[in-house]
């Protein structure tokens, strides 16, 4: 190969492996677990300020680019603070949420928040009251709300903020 095929060539075979490099990353985050660093007894809520050591059965946290941690004493506050994070303390962009993870419920392991089955209405209160319960598979989720009474199954991207109004 010789001219502009060669050339063509070379630049798709550099492109191919640009590619699969980039993919690397998401799918093995996508396979690991994911590993949260305890909060520590000084630790806050930035939504309602409790500390968050003292439920950890009910953390959800974020983690930033630069390796820090966010925690929340519960999904619904890690989602008050998805949907407005100017409110809740130092401007922090979308963009630099490397993690968003939340506490599964039955298993008490981070799970991927952005993956994660959210039971509405069921009659299990979080450290704040009526909560968003996160669970891993669809399977739990269909068994935890039978169990306790749950009214909804939703997933991530439909926590919106009238949801989290109707467990304030």
């Amino acid at each position: 190969m010789t001219g502009n095929a060669g050339m063509r060539s070379k630049c798709v075979r550099i492109l191919s492996a640009l590619c699969l490099l980039g993919f690397l990353p998401l799918s093995s985050l996508d396979a690991a677990e994911i590993t949260m660093p305890k909060p520590a007894a000084r630790d806050k809520c930035p939504v309602c300020g409790m500390f968050v050591a003292k439920y950890p059965d009910w953390l959800a946290a974020v983690r930033l680019r630069d390796g820090s941690h966010i925690y929340f004493d519960g999904a619904k506050d890690l989602f008050k603070y998805l949907h407005d994070p100017k409110k809740y303390g130092p401007a922090r962009k979308p963009e630099e949420f490397q993690v968003i993870a939340v506490m599964d419920y039955y298993e008490l392991t981070w799970i991927d928040a952005r993956k994660a089955w959210y039971v509405l209405g069921s009659d299990v209160y979080g450290p704040m009251g009526k909560e968003l319960i996160p669970l891993a598979k669809e399977a739990d989720a269909r068994e935890f709300m039978k169990d306790h009474k749950g009214t909804r199954i939703i997933r991530f991207s439909e926590v919106t903020p009238e949801v989290i109004k109707t467990l304030d």
